[in-house]
């Protein structure tokens, strides 16, 4: 079975690192035209050329944005319209693993966090929604973690906000179904990301990255953390004409290591 993108356009938020640049390679690969979405347009711009080299055959387009602007997300998606043409799967996946103790989060990050993982989620979603039910072809994915399903003590306030993002994912499959309007959502457990590898960098320790990983896959199932190239598999499967009768679904990506189906 192929997984073929070819005459989609396609947005990844977070798209400039780890996951989200990975699920972006693949998208291009398959034949799709990708947006990605993040931030710092440096970081964008090298991603793009990774991008374009990995397909050279893909329009890839780059576009600086904080999702907690709503306007700066209505520009965008007007320059990604513009350029690529109508979208026709969204991936949400932008955000941080913060988690702190519950009496230590205050009203600013509980508002940052919700209002950059849900609201900058809903405001896209928003944008894409109509145009993709009136085509009736949509595919839209809400990459969240495994808190969503097992929050953990001290796992606010990603575990809330990322339930949340489960929560709108059974509300749109249910909106969307009749349009053949898809929307999943992805839990990445213990899978090789940015941000594990700042976190080693941070730590100041003598290990390798290998080795740093090597001790995480202890805590998997399956022995190993996950690579991001097997979590943009399941991505490309779910956005691609493969996925036609996968909806309303949240699908651990994370070696059995929740506890939750």
């Amino acid at each position: 079975m192929e997984c073929r993108m070819d005459g989609r356009t396609a947005i990844v938020t977070g798209g400039s690192l780890g996951l989200g640049k990975a699920m972006a390679m693949e998208f291009a690969k398959s034949g799709a035209s990708v947006a990605i979405i993040a931030r710092r347009a440096e970081i964008l711009n090298e991603a793009k050329a990774e991008i374009c080299a990995a397909a050279p055959d893909a329009k890839v387009g780059a576009y600086p944005c904080d999702l907690r602007d709503p306007a700066a997300i209505k520009s965008a998606h007007q320059a990604i319209v513009g350029e690529l043409g109508d979208v026709d799967v969204l991936v949400n996946n932008a955000g941080t693993s913060r988690a702190m103790d519950f009496l230590e989060i205050t009203d600013a990050l509980w508002e940052e966090d919700l209002d950059l993982k849900l609201m900058g989620a809903v405001r896209l979603i928003r944008l894409v929604f109509p145009g993709m039910k009136e085509r009736h072809w949509g595919r839209i994915i809400n990459v969240l973690n495994s808190g969503a399903k097992a929050p953990r003590a001290g796992g606010a306030p990603t575990a809330v906000s990322r339930a949340a993002g489960m929560a709108l994912t059974k509300v749109l499959a249910g909106e969307g179904a009749p349009h053949n309007v898809l929307v999943n959502g992805m839990l990445v457990g213990l899978i090789e990301s940015d941000q594990h590898l700042q976190r080693h960098l941070k730590s100041g320790s003598n290990e390798t990255i290998e080795e740093f990983y090597d001790k995480m896959g202890k805590a998997v199932p399956m022995g190993r953390v996950g690579k991001a190239e097997e979590f943009a598999n399941m991505a490309c499967f779910l956005a691609s004409d493969a996925g036609s009768y996968i909806t309303g679904t949240a699908i651990n990506v994370d070696g059995n290591r929740t506890p939750v189906v």
